[in-house]
């Protein structure tokens, strides 16, 4: 077994069996990491829980909801703000969030009270919001407060409301992949089917597993519109409380993000027949093959073939212009569950980067099966690492960026390692055609970017550290990256907001302005 074993978890023999190299001949029977398992006690794991998959994942994205924490206020705050999951509705789900503050004297006594003070509270305070979202956490799962009676007293009192109860304590699975699955159930057990959508289609579809991270949701809802497609609704970014009420009127269930939502697509198929068709907005080439599957379901090829044709002139140029720079330039690829082979293969094939190391947090083994099919030999992939192991990989692989979360990029950067958030995006979208492209700049930018390559310099052995200023104008003042600079093709879109063109417009360097205008 090609089992990679490392050096700061000797101590934690189980640990060998969620890190393999890929070797040449391997297939996936021998270089599967084990996944999807309760973390190896004395491994300091960086895993989200149960109630943050429910709640920070799939929940908040509804943009006309309150949602409520029925628990102590630092499992709220821990799941607010993290991801920009934008939406129409002037982004209250990201503004607000909603925790009863259970502490001590409730976990003797009982907090049901104090939650149904709670609900009223919060509809008093937002009487134009008339959903609420309820989750359950350890403490008060522990103590067995019915959050489901104290739900139907309250819509008694209040008969213009609606409220979804979602029984997701961190405890109830692994990692957060237990809570995606307990949120998906749920919901189909108590809300789908009660409201009866408008439809103004032939073509009608949910938009499965996708929650509109900076935008991601508009660029390919844009794509259905164009091809005629109504999107009856979309679990759950930038989606509407009664829209996802109205799941079972759909005619395909469009899935994006398989890891967080096939348990809803699954469940719609066996009790409303409505057929699952799993798709990939990410890269050329994988997007175009979406949106033709969808084009043939519903026999209209011709209109998404014509999308695709005007996308690919319009961005292709561009996507190959970073391609040519990032020729062989290496990249872990540290992302949740489904961009670990969403992205796999077509960052390599149309970025010409290496991918040279992928781990998941919470993936399943189906995840690394096709995280790794989609990878070459060489490649490291391991399962939940904790940061020392994390640490151990960068210094071995030598990686020129990594794609990850907020905490373990942050740890990057202090090794000299450049991250792109991989969750939440710098610059997103990155879906559709554009996005594409868009995150390819990303890449370019982390790597090549003059402020990383000084934050290399050890001003300790200069004899006179204000003479750095000189090493950064040698910096800037070289010939190749003044000419990539110069001939970027977002040279006009980034003009002033680029770290490179904004030093080279600075007034000390009165040549640098004229190439700019030039340029321009």
């Amino acid at each position: 077994m090609p089992y990679h074993e490392f050096e700061c978890s000797k101590v934690i023999p189980e640990r060998k069996e969620h890190a393999v190299d890929k070797e040449p001949g391997e297939d996936l029977t021998s270089c599967l990491p084990k996944g999807y398992l309760n973390t190896i006690p004395g491994s300091i794991s960086e895993r989200g829980c149960a109630y943050c998959g429910a709640k920070h994942v799939i929940g908040t994205p509804m943009k006309d909801v309150l949602h409520v924490s029925h628990g102590p206020v630092g499992c709220t705050y821990d799941t607010w703000q993290t991801k920009r999951y934008i939406s129409d509705a002037d982004n209250f789900q990201l503004k607000y969030t909603f925790a009863t503050d259970v502490k001590e004297k409730h976990i003797v006594f009982g907090a049901e009270k104090m939650l149904k003070e709670n609900i009223h509270q919060a509809f008093d305070a937002f009487p134009e919001i008339k959903r609420m979202t309820i989750y359950q956490t350890c403490a008060t799962a522990l103590i067995g407060d019915d959050i489901g009676a104290i739900a139907d007293e309250v819509m008694e009192e209040r008969p213009d409301v609606d409220i979804f109860v979602c029984n997701s304590p961190g405890f109830a699975g692994p990692s957060q992949s237990g809570g995606h699955h307990k949120i998906n159930i749920a919901w189909v057990n108590q809300k789908v089917g009660t409201f009866e959508p408008e439809i103004t289609s032939d073509y009608v579809i949910n938009y499965v597993g996708e929650y509109n991270i900076q935008g991601d949701q508009e660029v390919m809802q844009d794509f259905f519109r164009r091809m005629g497609i109504q999107v009856l609704s979309t679990f759950t970014g930038n989606g509407t409380y009664d829209e996802l009420r109205g799941m079972h009127r759909a005619h395909l269930n469009v899935l994006e993000c398989a890891r967080s939502a096939e348990y809803i697509c699954n469940e719609l198929r066996v009790r409303y027949g409505i057929p699952r068709l799993d798709i990939d907005g990410f890269g050329f080439e994988a997007l175009g093959n979406s949106l033709r599957k969808i084009g043939l379901f519903f026999g209209i090829e011709d209109r998404a073939q014509a999308i695709i044709d005007e996308e690919t002139a319009k961005w292709k140029p561009q996507l190959d212009w970073y391609k040519e720079r990032l020729q062989g330039k290496r990249v872990c690829l540290w992302p949740g569950g489904s961009k670990l082979w969403h992205w796999a293969h077509a960052i390599e094939a149309e970025m010409g980067v290496k991918v040279v190391s992928l781990y998941t947090k919470f993936g399943h083994q189906g995840d690394m099966e096709k995280g790794i099919a989609r990878c070459s030999e060489g490649t490291l992939a391991i399962d939940d690492p904790n940061e020392l192991e994390s640490l151990e990989a960068m210094e071995l692989l030598k990686p020129h960026v990594i794609f990850t979360g907020k905490r373990p990029g942050e740890v990057a950067k202090k090794v000299g390692v450049p991250y792109l958030n991989a969750h939440a995006y710098h610059n997103g979208p990155y879906k559709g055609f554009e996005g594409w492209v868009r995150f390819a700049r990303d890449i370019y930018n982390a790597i090549y970017s003059p402020i990383h390559q000084l934050s290399e310099l050890d001003i300790s052995k200069d004899e006179i550290p204000g003479n750095h200023g000189f090493v950064t104008r040698r910096m800037l003042s070289d010939a190749d990256l003044s000419d990539e600079i110069r001939n970027a093709p977002h040279l006009s879109e980034y003009d002033g907001k680029f770290d490179c063109l904004a030093a080279l417009k600075d007034k000390t360097y009165p040549e640098f302005p004229r190439r700019v205008a030039a340029a321009e």
